[in-house]
């Protein structure tokens, strides 16, 4: 996946049971009226925070087994510190950490891109 379709200003929310999904789309849209931005990092990644820590990094886009995608530091692909990207289009991407007290505590993410 090229790091530019991650690029850009999103509206963001999140679930943490599937039969929310839904929901929690229209919400990561309308959430766009303070867009949450990822941008160009300083050499091949983008800028976006962690979990836990208000201070945006610079990320790098992974591919892992089973043709998994992660995001995440410079680690082998499915650091615990890495999201996982389940599914990702130009106008909604979804992720989450793979950490399991981060994933539960914070859920599936949905980026809904604005303007799309």
């Amino acid at each position: 996946m090229p790091r530019e379709r991650l690029i850009g200003r999103w509206g963001i929310a999140s679930f943490h049971t599937e039969k929310d999904r839904k929901r929690t789309e229209a919400q990561a849209k309308a959430g766009c009226s303070q867009p949450y931005v990822i941008s160009k990092g300083p050499s091949d990644g983008v800028m976006m925070h962690v979990a836990d820590d208000p201070k945006p990094y610079e990320l790098r886009l992974k591919g892992g087994p089973g043709g998994k995608n992660y995001l995440g530091f410079e680690a082998p692909a499915g650091d615990p510190q890495d999201r996982e990207i389940l599914s990702a289009s130009d106008s909604m991407l979804t992720m989450r950490f793979v950490d399991p007290d981060a994933n539960r505590r914070y859920g599936t993410f949905i980026y809904a891109r604005c303007g799309a």
